[in-house]
């Protein structure tokens, strides 16, 4: 009992430590690290992925590789960094938690565009939500706005947050490094298109599994900590019918917990897609986009406190089994 109390205040520790990092240093500004591994990424591409993308069981043996060549790498340095001394494994966590861990950046990028929006500077607004969405914005009236704004932010909540903060407490910061470097290949490899159906497969495969369990404790914060009823409703109905496993409990939970209408059609790429409804309410505004960035910050808040509670209540269960009579 007195190792797992510990253990427990040690997490609590290192995950306060972390976070307080990241919303006063955020994400670095210089030679950040992401940019040297999506370099990397991109040789081990040119390297492995076939001339033929067609090529269905070549495509995926390579992509394969080429992932676990760029991922599992690092993963054993840091646990042979962590090995080094007895307490190396403090300074190696948390800084690990503090580069993995997004959400001051993805906070910051949405209070960019919710800031305009709120003013009525619509031009302003598109500009900046483009920066953070992958759909074309050109056109979007300050509705469509509100609408990629509020489910970017969901959505990375689980991604660049929440994920982060699971694989953290599971496994150190190994698992932190080892979660964002598989969501960065999935963003880059992890696309149904002719160059990576195949090539990409495992990476999205793969994120999809280490997504799966962080994506609904997601959707749970967001249901917890918003209108919980019509949260998991729609969680309940509206999932199922998104493209992505993960996506789909993520950003329908979060849109029920705001009471908002998201989805819908969406231009990317030239074309037109036509996307299943999220949430249940009213249209999404500046008001909506501010919501969602209060639920991955109170939300964050509310992992820690659970990670505190279980420390002090490990070590009160310590000291009484500690302090009782002996024979």
């Amino acid at each position: 009992m007195v190792a797992a109390a510990l253990l427990a205040a040690t997490l609590f520790i290192k995950l306060a430590a972390g976070m307080l990092a990241d919303r006063v240093l955020g994400e670095p500004r210089r030679f950040h690290p992401l940019v040297g591994f999506g370099r990397l990424a991109g040789w081990l591409e040119s390297l492995l992925r076939p001339e033929d993308p067609v090529a269905a069981r070549t495509g995926q043996w390579r992509g394969l590789l080429a992932w676990a060549l760029a991922v599992l790498p690092w993963v054993a340095l840091v646990l042979w960094l962590r090995g080094l001394h007895p307490l190396a494994h403090w300074a190696v966590d948390v800084l690990l938690l503090w580069f993995a861990l997004g959400a001051r950046s993805l906070t910051e990028h949405g209070e960019a565009v919710a800031a305009p929006l709120a003013a009525g500077e619509l031009a302003l607004a598109r500009q900046r939500v483009s920066w953070i969405v992958s759909r074309e914005t050109t056109a979007l009236d300050a509705e469509g706005v509100a609408r990629a704004g509020t489910e970017s932010v969901l959505e990375n909540g689980n991604d660049a947050v929440f994920g982060t903060l699971f694989w953290f407490i599971v496994a150190g910061g190994a698992g932190a490094l080892l979660f964002r470097l598989a969501n960065t290949l999935d963003a880059m490899w992890g696309y149904r298109n002719a160059l990576f159906l195949h090539f990409g497969r495992a990476a999205a495969r793969l994120d999809d599994a280490l997504n799966w369990l962080p994506a609904r404790l997601t959707a749970l914060t967001y249901a917890l900590l918003g209108n919980t009823r019509n949260a998991l409703a729609c969680w309940r109905r509206q999932a199922g019918a998104w493209d992505s496993p993960n996506a789909g409990p993520v950003m329908a939970a979060g849109a029920g917990a705001l009471a908002v209408r998201l989805g819908g059609s969406a231009i990317y790429h030239g074309r037109t897609e036509h996307r299943p409804p999220l949430g249940n309410g009213a249209p999404p505004d500046a008001a909506s986009l501010y919501g969602a960035i209060r639920l991955v910050r109170r939300g964050m808040l509310a992992w820690l406190a659970a990670a505190g509670v279980l420390a002090l209540l490990l070590a009160l269960l310590a000291t009484g089994t500690d302090g009782g009579p002996h024979a």
